[in-house]
């Protein structure tokens, strides 16, 4: 008799990862992280004739990484279709019909620890609550895909877990000269760590493994420290090649958790890896899905690289055809008071200015700002493809909706909610700033204005609370947003 196979141990796993769709099937991919150097079983698939072959991406230390990439076929009806091992764990996940447009949850934070939230005014903490609530939301939903807007690594715990890391980043004169032997090694692995810890609970790993993600990186998954003095840098300076290996190390990591794929073999839907980005487009029927990466070339003075506003209409125009288009971009582009602000720049330290936030139309950066909302607005009047944004909440993380108005478009921005437990529902400088900010119109371009209007039930502009925002689409292709706020009995709605 042949002695049995030794079976691997399952250290995380499945994160499920969506890679687009294909005439009539929907591609995933599915990532597990291994103790040993066992290799995985085929994994099987419902309505997959063939068994899937584990591939192997990369290993670290005694962790090796396996991913499964399948296609499934679309049917006339949404299918719940089962995925797993012959003799061992199997999951389900729903696969959308044929003619099925796109139903999502829209979060951010997932990855955020107790006191780390950088946009948390009070005590959080990833709730384990939360990922139940989603499950159970999810058995009337039904979503398709789970869009992830940054925060699903706690930076600023897998900074404090890595001294050589903490001490380089936290002593100005030192990040001046040469990074320590081994730090980034250090910060990928407390960083690898930590990532095992927080999606391996049952409610986080059930929900990773039966919704397909898409997930884009901000400040949150780089930590406090790091994003600041990333974000200030001056290119080719000594305090930017110091950075450098820390910043490597923590991209690396994103890649591998929030695309599941290394920089050598990047999958067909990171469209930005020939200009060293990891930006996502996706085109599923007239719905369009692009992520945006604003850190991996981010200083002092640009969010993007100059190739990489090269290659933006070239990205957008593969949406020509959609009716609709989200912009998944990590920090908000639309803010309350955006001219203000920026007016206010010029005389703030710029320890304030840091502390307004690292959004796209913070202090100093108008320009840069006015430069994408003018190429998306070029882009939306060419096509008639309408453009909405999600990102994370504001002041402190609350969930709202505003909307941009002038010169023939109309462009809404969705504020996330915090994917995290709140013991302050309303405070702190932020929210009190914010609250006023709200209510007033704002012209940050001639013949445009930006507003957020309060919602129906309630009056509320802002909305203070922990959960996501559901997204679905009628036969119109017309954006219905429903922010989800468990504990919450409102119904907080938009129709785009």
């Amino acid at each position: 008799m042949a002695p049995r196979r030794a079976e691997p141990s399952i250290l995380l796993g499945p994160i499920l990862y969506f890679r687009g769709e294909q005439r009539d099937r929907w591609w995933l991919s599915a990532l597990f992280v291994l103790d040993g150097e066992v290799e995985p079983d085929d994994l099987r698939v419902d309505g997959v004739t063939l068994p899937v072959p584990p591939r192997h991406l990369t290993h670290w230390r005694h962790r090796q990484l396996w991913r499964f990439d399948f296609a499934v076929p679309r049917g006339m009806r949404d299918t719940d279709v089962t995925y797993g091992f012959p003799d061992g764990p199997r999951w389900t996940v729903v696969v959308p019909s044929r003619h099925s447009l796109p139903r999502m949850a829209i979060l951010y934070g997932s990855g955020m620890t107790a006191g780390s939230d950088p946009e948390a005014e009070g005590p959080t903490g990833a709730s384990p609550a939360l990922w139940s609530d989603l499950l159970s939301r999810q058995s009337t939903d039904r979503y398709h895909l789970m869009v992830q807007a940054g925060g699903q690594i706690d930076g600023d715990a897998v900074t404090a877990a890595a001294p050589q890391a903490n001490g380089l980043l936290s002593d100005v004169s030192r990040r001046l000269g040469p990074a320590l032997p081994n730090v980034a090694e250090e910060l990928m692995a407390a960083g690898f760590d930590r990532m095992l810890r927080t999606w391996s609970s049952a409610a986080a790993a059930s929900a990773l493994a039966s919704i397909p993600s898409v997930m884009v990186w901000d400040g949150s998954d780089l930590g406090r420290l790091l994003a600041g003095a990333w974000g200030g840098r001056e290119e080719g300076d000594a305090a930017s090649r110091s950075l450098r290996p820390l910043f490597a190390a923590t991209r690396r990591q994103v890649q591998l958790f929030q695309t599941g794929s290394v920089a050598d073999r990047p999958p067909d839907c990171l469209w930005g890896s020939t200009c060293g980005t990891l930006a996502q487009g996706f085109t599923m029927g007239e719905v369009g899905l692009l992520t945006l990466d604003s850190w991996s070339d981010r200083n002092g003075r640009r969010m993007l690289s100059e190739r990489g506003w090269s290659m933006l209409p070239d990205w957008l125009d593969r949406f020509a055809a959609c009716r609709h288009l989200i912009l998944v971009s990590g920090g908000p582009l639309l803010t309350p008071a955006a001219a203000l602000l920026d007016r206010l720049g010029g005389v703030l330290p710029s320890r304030l200015r840091g502390r307004l936030g690292d959004h796209w139309a913070a202090p100093g950066r108008h320009a840069e700002w006015e430069r994408m909302v003018r190429t998306l607005a070029d882009f939306s009047r060419r096509s008639g493809c309408r453009i909405t944004v999600a990102s994370r909440g504001i002041a402190g993380g609350a969930a709202a909706r505003g909307v941009l108005r002038g010169g023939g478009l109309e462009m809404w921005q969705l504020y996330a909610p915090r994917f995290t437990k709140s013991a302050t529902p309303a405070g702190g400088w932020k929210s009190r700033l914010a609250e006023p900010l709200a209510t007033r119109p704002d012209h940050p371009l001639p013949a445009h204005r930006f507003e957020m209007p309060p919602f129906a039930e309630g009056g509320r502009r802002l909305l203070y609370g922990s959960g996501w925002i559901a997204c679905s689409f009628d036969a119109k292709g017309q954006l219905h947003a429903r922010w989800c706020l468990p504990g919450d009995t409102g119904r907080y709605t938009q129709a785009i």
